[in-house]
């Protein structure tokens, strides 16, 4: 008894310091991992003067909010952030469309062919028509420097149509699919009453995955449009953090105009991460849940 006790004792304190080493390891991390997002937040808030002084490492000094106050003023900025928001939601509500009705009917073991569409849509996983072709086709379809060719090119990602396809045939059912036939449901209305309601969690998924890449897109508006009206909020961010644009804004002094744009950069990034964020809070739930049942292979 004595030899057992003290075996579960030893086994209880090396259970312990596992934990401990377990914990300041995820620590560090969260740690390495929240700072730079802390910095720009105190950075974007705190005094020109005292961030270019390199005195900012945490906590914000010398609260200024000018930088934000350039932002609601500049007019470039604004529309940038009201096209994304258009194409972040116009883009992930028909990415989900496509993304579902394709991924539903090529999970039914009834379908011919299924297998080898399949297999056509997982090769553009590994091979695109190229850069100028694709420039090419967009401009004889009339495309070019108009709102659709930020939502239809790139509307289907041939990865998150995999997960769904998988979620759709290992998650839902097959009795449950039949009991709905067997009282006279379509396709149509088992997938909107029985299959959608049930596959919130992969729709949760899928949802972010498109809107985060479509928020965060800035190559393909590089490419395609020409024109400021057009522009995501992306491709002026990539003006200010490269090539120092402040939008024509100036204060009359150059030095005031650089101090300006240290805040503003930091100001910026804070602004066009806060609904990617926001929309992680809300899904996060489902998120985990999701894309591990989708990601099981078929």
């Amino acid at each position: 008894m004595a030899d057992a006790g003290i075996n579960m004792k030893k086994k209880i304190n090396s259970n312990t310091i596992f934990s401990i080493i377990v914990y300041l390891i995820v620590g560090l991390f969260a740690i390495l991992t929240l700072y730079p997002l802390i910095f720009v937040l105190s950075a974007s808030f705190s005094n020109p003067a005292e961030l270019l002084a390199g005195k900012i490492f945490l906590l914000p000094k010398g609260f200024n909010f000018d930088a934000y106050r350039f932002i609601l003023k500049s007019k470039n900025i604004m529309t940038g952030y009201s096209n994304t928001i258009i194409y972040s939601v116009a883009g992930t509500a028909y990415s989900l469309f496509l993304t579902t009705c394709a991924a539903y009917a090529l999970s039914k073991p009834q379908l011919r062919g299924r297998n080898f569409l399949t297999v056509m849509i997982t090769l553009t996983m590994f091979f695109g028509g190229g850069m100028i072709p694709t420039f090419l086709n967009l401009n004889d379809l009339g495309m070019l420097n108009t709102r659709w060719v930020m939502i239809i090119p790139s509307a289907m990602s041939a990865t998150n149509f995999i997960i769904m396809r998988n979620y759709f045939i290992h998650s839902i059912p097959a009795e449950l699919l039949d009991a709905a036939y067997i009282d006279g449901a379509t396709e149509l209305n088992t997938l909107l009453r029985i299959v959608l309601p049930i596959s919130r969690s992969i729709i949760g998924v899928m949802t972010v995955f498109y809107m985060s890449g479509n928020w965060n897109t800035y190559f393909t508006a590089l490419i395609y449009l020409s024109e400021d009206r057009l522009m995501p909020l992306q491709i002026f961010l990539r003006r200010i953090l490269i090539i120092g644009s402040m939008d024509g804004m100036t204060t009359g002094s150059s030095m005031t105009d650089a101090l300006m744009y240290e805040s503003l950069k930091y100001a910026v990034i804070v602004v066009s991460t806060i609904p990617i964020l926001i929309l992680y809070m809300f899904v996060q739930k489902s998120f985990k849940k999701g894309i591990m049942m989708g990601s099981i292979k078929g």
